[in-house]
């Protein structure tokens, strides 16, 4: 793999939905100076990221709250339904337990008040690449797993004190 193809896929692409543009604009400037991995597209309504989401590929959603039309537990059910295993963020300004009791209930992967300054964003720009390398970390994790156990060959893999840890179906029949 090329240096270029390697950068590419280090990127960490976010959608950062909220109807606040200007404030999404401002959160997308402060979080990308954190990580230069990060890549971050706005959208100002959950309709507009339901369009992007189905448009391109993202590691992780941003969502504000308080949204006209459809708020954002209502955008993260919906995204939920096509993508369950995408890190989602409820952010948001007019929180109180019960919104993140009810984020979390409904999928999200985390969630955040927005404060006032700019030293939260570096707080959501780590919640960012954590969640984002945790699913990452997952999903080569399955297709690791995935390929042993479809291999033909039989595969046993032992620990550091000599005892199997795991072992395909070939490697059982042998």
């Amino acid at each position: 793999m090329s240096l270029i193809e390697r950068q590419a896929s280090d990127a960490i692409r976010i959608l950062h939905v909220d109807d606040d543009i200007d404030f999404a604009e401002m959160a997308t400037a402060f979080v990308e100076r954190e990580d230069d991995q990060f890549e971050t597209e706005t959208a100002s309504s959950a309709s507009d990221g339901l369009t992007r989401l189905a448009d391109s590929t993202f590691d992780c959603v941003i969502s504000d709250y308080d949204m006209p039309r459809q708020n954002g537990l209502e955008f993260l059910k919906t995204v939920r339904e096509d993508y369950p295993e995408l890190p989602f963020i409820l952010y948001t300004g007019k929180g109180s337990e019960e919104v993140a009791s009810d984020a979390i209930s409904a999928g999200a992967t985390d969630y955040m008040q927005k404060e006032s300054g700019t030293d939260h964003f570096c707080v959501l720009a780590e919640h960012i690449k954590t969640l984002v390398e945790r699913t990452r970390a997952e999903r080569q994790r399955q297709q690791l797993t995935e390929a042993i156990e479809t291999a033909r060959e039989g595969i046993g893999i032992i620990d550091s004190d000599g005892y199997h840890t795991a072992v395909n179906q070939a490697y059982a029949d042998a």
